[in-house]
């Protein structure tokens, strides 16, 4: 067989129908000549093509059929004369067609190993030197199906050697196709000890220190990075290997460095190996604050959050606080005390281990709100019947506010207080020892009367803010003597 040349089916007409004689059989077609597996078409030179109808094809005694029952296949066989990566291909078949790969270890059928199957697309496989394989082309529906097989070989990258890696600059984004990569003599094979099974190699000169990151990644294997200095494939250092993903680190300027894309075995697979590769001035770090309580008064240790990360996964340091007040703070979670109202802007610096920082800010206004119940007045005694005025005095020195006052009044038994009304109004800015009413009426009841005396509670609660010191927004009374 000659490069490129193509090989037909041995195959008769398919049969268009029946012969209406009686006595007359259907003429079918006969199998062709590499319908078993010890007559499998040798495949002497790459790149090859074959088609035909698999119509009239067989399978034998024993011949494994691992991805699907075929009722008709054939058979081609390659030895490969040195370590090679090839392409099977059937994209121009019809649909119907199916293809298994096997490796062979010199005997019959029994002697094949299982080394992939693809419905109508592609496989590729490492091929090793002096080693058989063979490839079975089958149809999982019986008839007429035509076929199209194509087999070629994969060349490596140009970048596959140390030597020929491919010189880049900042920034630079490329892809490798990583299918028929290989290693070489002298190459690390265990980067960070992370084994490859071949690879590709970029050559940069830093002009300067910035902190670098390289990435890669592959949707079909697993992948490595590193980065060496050195001038031979043999005499490499490492300065740092990662498992796929980023590796991030700072250069010398001047000095050269190779980047090793590495890749795991992926053969007996569909499709090519495509492996992106990137390198660019690492980003800086992302920087982000936060508080609580969100409302905070002179009167709370307000804590701080740092939310910040660094994108490639190195590490933030430290943490620089400015609370805007003329303190100062480190840690990533410091806690600090405002000592008047007002509005401060709290400012977070963070630093990454190699160097790179980021800044965020955020406006925090300080207002202390507290009212208080400094008052609370009811009647010494009262008759069942009888409606009375309970009056709860607030006092409020900070802010205007609108303030909730709810009642209640003592349940029998010791079983806490039930619910009587509740006012709400403006509270204004009261000077001194002045108070704001909120006047209740009360009707005492023959359960009062029964009991003979009632304690009134009262809460206050300021609306749409937090009160600092709820402590004084809750009073109970003196009982009030109730008679029958």
């Amino acid at each position: 067989m000659h490069k490129g040349a193509t090989l037909r089916l041995s195959t008769v007409a398919a049969v268009v129908g029946l012969i209406a004689l009686a006595g007359a059989g259907a003429a079918f077609p006969s199998p062709p000549a590499n319908d078993n597996f010890a007559d499998a078409t040798a495949i002497s030179s790459l790149p090859f093509t074959d088609d035909g109808d698999l119509n009239g094809t067989t399978t034998e005694p024993g011949e494994p059929l691992y991805c699907t029952y075929q009722p008709q296949t054939v058979w081609y066989s390659f030895t490969a004369s040195s370590t090679t990566a090839l392409k099977a291909d059937l994209s121009g078949s019809q649909g119907g067609v199916l293809m298994t790969i096997f490796q062979s270890s010199g005997g019959g059928l029994g002697s094949l190993s299982f080394m992939g199957c693809s419905f109508g697309g592609s496989l590729v496989i490492a091929a090793s030197a002096n080693t058989t394989y063979y490839i079975q082309v089958g149809s999982y529906i019986p008839g007429p199906v035509q076929m199209q097989l194509g087999v070629q070989e994969i060349p490596p990258p140009p970048n596959d050697d140390f030597a020929a890696a491919i010189p880049i600059g900042l920034p630079f984004s490329g892809t490798t196709d990583m299918t028929a990569a290989t290693t070489e003599p002298g190459e690390p094979l265990a980067p960070g000890g992370l084994a490859i099974a071949a690879s590709a190699w970029y050559a940069f000169t830093a002009t300067g220190s910035h902190s670098l990151t390289a990435s890669t990644n592959s949707c079909c294997s697993a992948s490595t990075l590193a980065v060496y200095t050195g001038s031979s494939v043999d005499g490499l250092t490492e300065v740092r290997a990662v498992m796929g993903q980023m590796l991030t680190f700072i250069p010398a300027a001047g000095t050269t460095y190779y980047f090793q894309v590495g890749r795991g075995a992926v053969f007996g697979g569909s499709g090519s190996v495509q492996m992106p590769f990137q390198l660019a001035l690492t980003p800086p770090p992302v920087a982000q604050l936060g508080f609580s309580p969100f409302d905070p008064s002179s009167f709370d240790a307000v804590q701080f959050f740092s939310f910040s990360y660094d994108p490639v996964g190195i590490g933030i340091q430290s943490w620089a606080w400015d609370f805007g007040d003329g303190s100062s703070a480190t840690g990533v979670n410091p806690t600090h005390r405002f000592a008047a109202d007002g509005d401060y802007t709290v400012g977070l610096t963070v630093t990454t281990v190699d160097g790179r920082h980021a800044s965020a800010s955020q406006l925090l206004h300080v207002k202390t709100h507290d009212v208080a119940i400094t008052k609370f007045t009811v009647p010494n005694a009262a008759s069942a019947g009888q409606t009375r005025q309970v009056s709860v005095g607030l006092s409020n020195g900070r802010y205007p506010e609108t303030v909730l006052v709810q009642l209640f009044k003592s349940v029998p038994g010791g079983n806490g207080f039930q619910f009587v009304g509740a006012l709400t109004q403006f509270v204004p800015l009261v000077p001194g020892n002045h108070t704001v009413p909120f006047d209740f009426s009360y009707t005492f009841t023959p359960d009062d009367a029964a009991v003979g005396k009632v304690t009134f509670q009262a809460v206050a609660s300021i609306q749409g803010a937090r009160d600092a010191q709820p402590a004084d927004n809750t009073a109970i009374s003196l009982p009030t003597k109730v008679n029958h």
